[in-house]
Parts: structure tokens; C-alpha cells; sequence
């Protein structure tokens, strides 16, 4: 009698996964503006001293693509827009490294965005696109190219595929199969997760199979390559369900990007990182700096 095969648990360590990044990979960043960023694994990344890593960041990029630039670990990022909504329009670093030529941007729309990874996720160089014709896209981006349709003529834009290498993400929960589910959206990180070689989520709770089989229409991703557990593992960011945005904490790092930024002084960046990114030995520490009364009172709106 042949027995049924087991179905392989996939939770890992942080440390496992960000050994997985190499320099000049193309990675992929999940969330959208203030919400669901897997900030402990962007923490991780410059903790481990990453470099010329290729970031593609959500349609609507928070400020964890600028941490990630300001830290020096992005050498080119992908994303139709880098800030933080009220908090800071424009990512202070992004704009500052853009204008001076200290990392790459691959100028694209949001429409533009979800067609290249559409291209990656079905293996196929480029995907058609008619929106962005006789705009001044393929002038500012070179990749994109204009083309005659061999069908009827008409002229479209080829938007190219975005591979990425290695996808993180933030959800609410998953099974130890990572069969992963989201409370709020999701689309975005869906899109991800189809383009990428290998998703790793972070995940602020790993419960049973049968409480994820209990209602399959919310799981988002089925089967992600490994589960991180990261309990307030968004933060400064919300995870949707669990606790809201911790704005005075991304106002602080706005600050002390803005001062690199508008007068090159390094010095309120470095003491940011210094505190929280770099300093702090595990997740366990940072919590313990960011204080046990500041989490608690961001449970509610």
C-alpha cells in the first residue's frame, strides 16, 4: 500500500531566508503606502550589510523602499511611487538619491507596474500595452518600447517583464504549509507572489490547517516557499486587523531622512539606524526600544 505523501511544514527563521539574498539579486517588497510592509525582513536586509540589490516596492511604496535607499542597499528600485501619503509625500531619501544619481528608477505608471509583473508571472518578455502611447514614457524609460502590433497595426508600448528573484511580504496568518491569509487587501502582494521565483511571508500568526480551511476564500497565497513568524512584525506600519501605523516613529525617521536629504548631514539617519535597525540584536530588542506601552496603545484607531 502506498502511503500519502506528508505535506512539508515551511516556517523559517528570518536569519534562513535573508541568507537566501545575495548582492545584485532583484528583490520584491510587498504592501501598500502604510500598511503591511514586512519591516523586519527590510531591517534584516541592512542589518546584513545587502548591497546593489535591485527593489521592486508595491504600486504604492511606503517608506521602507527610502529606509532601504538610505541604508545604501538599493541600487535601482521599480515602483510607481516611493512615500508615505501625509507623512511625507516623497520618500526624503528616494527624491535626494534620484536627483543625484545615487540610485536608479525605473519610471513606470501603477497600470504599467501590474503589466510587467503580469508579463513576469506568465514567463513572456513584455506585455502589450496601449495606455501611455504618445506619452513621454518610453523618453524617461528606455525599456519600455514603442512597437508596431503585427495583428492591425496599431502602435502599443512593450512593457517588460520585472522578474524578481525573491519576494517578501507581510500578512496576517498562515498555516505551517504556507497557505497564507490576508484581513484588508492583498491584491498587490498577489501580483507579487505570482512574479516571484521564491515568496517568503512574514506573518504576525501561524495557526492550524483547519482553521485555514475553515474559510479558503481568504487565503491570498497557497504555498509560499517559507513562513516567517513576526509578531508586530510591520511596524512602524499597520497589519491590518492586529494594529494601526505608529506615525510619531515613521515621523521620526522622516526627520532624520529629511536632514540627509536637504543638507547631506548624515548624522540623524545614522543615529535612527543606529537605535533601531542595526543596534537592536533580534525583533525581541527592537520591540523593547520602540516600549511595550507605545504597541499597546496602536490597537486602535
Amino acid at each position: 500500500m502506498t502511503e500519502t505523501p506528508q505535506r512539508k511544514k515551511r516556517i523559517i527563521e528570518l536569519d534562513d531566508a535573508l541568507a537566501k539574498v545575495k548582492d545584485g539579486m532583484t528583490i520584491a517588497i510587498g504592501g501598500f503606502i502604510n500598511s503591511s510592509h514586512p519591516m523586519l525582513v527590510v531591517r534584516g536586509l541592512i542589518k546584513r550589510g545587502c548591497k546593489n540589490l535591485t527593489v521592486v516596492g508595491p504600486a504604492s511604496s511606503g517608506l521602507e523602499i527610502d529606509l532601504l535607499i538610505a541604508a545604501g542597499v538599493a541600487k535601482k528600485v521599480v515602483a510607481p511611487y516611493v512615500g508615505g501619503e501625509v507623512l511625507a509625500p516623497i520618500g526624503p531619501a528616494f527624491r535626494a538619491a534620484a536627483e543625484r544619481g545615487k540610485v536608479e528608477v525605473f519610471e513606470l505608471d501603477e497600470a504599467m507596474y501590474y503589466a510587467a509583473l503580469r508579463a513576469a508571472a506568465q514567463r513572456v518578455p513584455f506585455n502589450p500595452w496601449r495606455s501611455g502611447v504618445g506619452t513621454s514614457f518610453p523618453q524617461m524609460n528606455p525599456a519600455i518600447k514603442e512597437f508596431k502590433d503585427p495583428i492591425n497595426g496599431e502602435t502599443l508600448l512593450a512593457i517588460p517583464a520585472v522578474n524578481i528573484d525573491i519576494a517578501f511580504l507581510h500578512a496576517a496568518t498562515s498555516d505551517p504549509y504556507g497557505n497564507v491569509q490576508y484581513i484588508g487587501h492583498g491584491y498587490g502582494d498577489r501580483a507579487i507572489y505570482a512574479a516571484a521565483d521564491e515568496t517568503y511571508v512574514q506573518v504576525e500568526q501561524v495557526v492550524s490547517n483547519e482553521q485555514i480551511k475553515a474559510d479558503p476564500l481568504k487565503t491570498a497565497i497557497p504555498g509560499a516557499d517559507g513562513i516567517i513568524r513576526a509578531k508586530f512584525g510591520a511596524h512602524p506600519y499597520s497589519s491590518p486587523g492586529h494594529y494601526i501605523e505608529d506615525k510619531a516613529h515613521i515621523k521620526r525617521y522622516v526627520q532624520a531622512a529629511t536632514a540627509w536629504a536637504k543638507s547631506d548631514d548624515f548624522a540623524p539617519l545614522k543615529a535612527y539606524l543606529d537605535e533601531f535597525v542595526c543596534g537592536p540584536k533580534d525583533h525581541a530588542e527592537y520591540l523593547e526600544r520602540v516600549g511595550i506601552r507605545n504597541l499597546l496603545s496602536l490597537n486602535e484607531y
